[in-house]
Formats: structure tokens, sequence, C-alpha cells
């Protein structure tokens, strides 16, 4: 069943209210390395680019306080 205007606008909204959109480019190829990875630990590509966001600030913020 097609889904209706309304619900299309409902998810829109809730999109926007809830959620932060970053683009990013990377060379050819590089994206398929990434899926890749993320595939053979059981995570979405999501996931695994916020993971490595969070870790990556953490281990910075340790690396600030020496």
């Amino acid at each position: 069943m097609p889904v209706s205007k309304a619900q299309q606008k409902a998810v829109s909204k809730y999109m926007k209210e809830n959620y932060d959109v970053y683009q990013i480019r990377m060379p050819k190829g590089k994206k398929d390395v990434i899926k890749a990875h993320a595939e053979a630990r059981g995570e979405s590509v999501n996931a695994f680019i916020g993971r490595a966001i969070d870790e990556t600030m953490e281990r910075d913020k340790a690396d600030e306080a020496k």
C-alpha cells in the first residue's frame, strides 16, 4: 500500500526535529570499503561512522588531558 502524503509529511517533520544530517564526500571506492568493514562487524554504515567519531573524540579528549 502506498504511503499517504500526510504520513510522508509526518516522517519528514519527525526527521527534521530529531536528526541532524551531515553529508560527506570521499574518493570513489572508499564507500564500499567502509560498508564492508561495518558489515563485517554487524553494524550499519551510519552506526560505524557514529562510533568512529565518538571513539576519536574520546581519544582526543584523553590526549588533551595529558
